[in-house]
């Protein structure tokens, strides 16, 4: 969990990060009022802190004004009992300023950042001004650049980024390190004597980003599923490597589950079955139909979901 209100360079988020869904009414619109019950249950399930707006979020999809006032309802709902990091990216950097800037205003604990993948940064000199354009808009605050490389077709060498990014980005804290190739996120952790903090992104791969050194994990289903994640990073921490793997497992079965029963609109779907519906998905993700969510439940019943993800 995170120190709240430190230093920027002793701030640290450690243990499973919610990535947050946004919920949605019927005819598509922000459902506001369901930020907080959602949180809630997020909490409940064990989340060490919340990352909204972000990919699970639909964070690219929403307008400006929305992502203000989702990110305000999410402080808001979160009431300092967890962190909260808000993902700021936007293919304008005059906005993703802007949205960062509103961030601390809210009193949000850090920022987080994509590149701009439309216009695509052609050099890392164009990188590293475009996330510093945008981390100094919210200058008290630590930054995170989130590394997803699978989305925004944005791959720099994140050890030249960490080494370059101290003197050009004051705030600069860490990655949030959503890509398999864990050789270069283990050079991350070990960069200038462990100096940037390090967060996992792959929830499927948990087990190996711990053994690779992780010691923080942003995650869709650790929405819902935290329990079962708590018991991979137990098991792993007393030795158990073999419980471990069973564990991690499980979860790879879920996720297949999840997926192929509605694709990244299934993963909001699951948010009911722990009693926090979130409503729609926003195009181009599409909402999971009934006859999915009911075969999804089936088949996520049969895997033994509704035993191991009890808080």
């Amino acid at each position: 969990m995170a120190q709240k209100k430190t230093s920027l360079s002793s701030f640290q988020l450690r243990g499973l990060i919610a990535a947050t869904f946004t919920p949605f009414r019927a005819d598509g619109g922000l459902h506001l009022a369901r930020v907080k019950p959602v949180i809630d249950a997020v909490i409940a399930q064990g989340a060490a802190g919340l990352y909204v707006c972000g990919s699970t979020g639909e964070g690219p999809l929403l307008t400006t004004e929305e992502r203000l006032l989702l990110a305000e309802a999410s402080v808001k709902a979160a009431a300092g009992r967890v962190p909260v990091v808000v993902q700021v990216g936007h293919n304008s950097i005059v906005e993703a300023r802007r949205i960062a800037a509103h961030a601390q205003t809210i009193g949000a604990d850090a920022i987080s950042a994509t590149p701009p993948g439309y216009f695509k940064p052609d050099s890392m000199d164009t990188f590293l001004a475009c996330m510093a354009e945008v981390a100094g808009g919210a200058p008290k605050l630590p930054f995170y650049y989130y590394h997803i490389p699978v989305l925004t077709g944005v791959r720099f060498d994140m050890i030249e980024f960490l080494r370059l990014g101290g003197s050009r980005i004051p705030t600069l804290r860490g990655i949030k390190f959503s890509d398999a190739t864990l050789h270069e996120m283990l050079a991350c952790i070990e960069f200038d004597g462990g100096r940037y903090d390090i967060l996992f992104g792959i929830d499927e791969m948990l087990l190996a980003g711990l053994a690779f050194g992780a010691r923080g994990a942003v995650g869709s289903t650790y929405n819902f599923a935290a329990p079962l994640y708590r018991r991979i990073i137990a098991a792993f921490e007393r030795g158990d490597v073999a419980e471990a793997r069973r564990w991690q497992s499980l979860s790879a079965a879920m996720v297949r589950i999840i997926i192929g029963n509605g694709g990244r609109g299934g993963l909001k779907a699951a948010m009911a079955l722990v009693g926090a519906d979130c409503g729609t998905s926003r195009l181009p993700t599409v909402t999971c139909t009934p006859a999915q969510r009911v075969k999804m439940k089936q088949e996520l019943t049969e895997l033994g979901f509704f035993d191991w993800t009890q808080p």
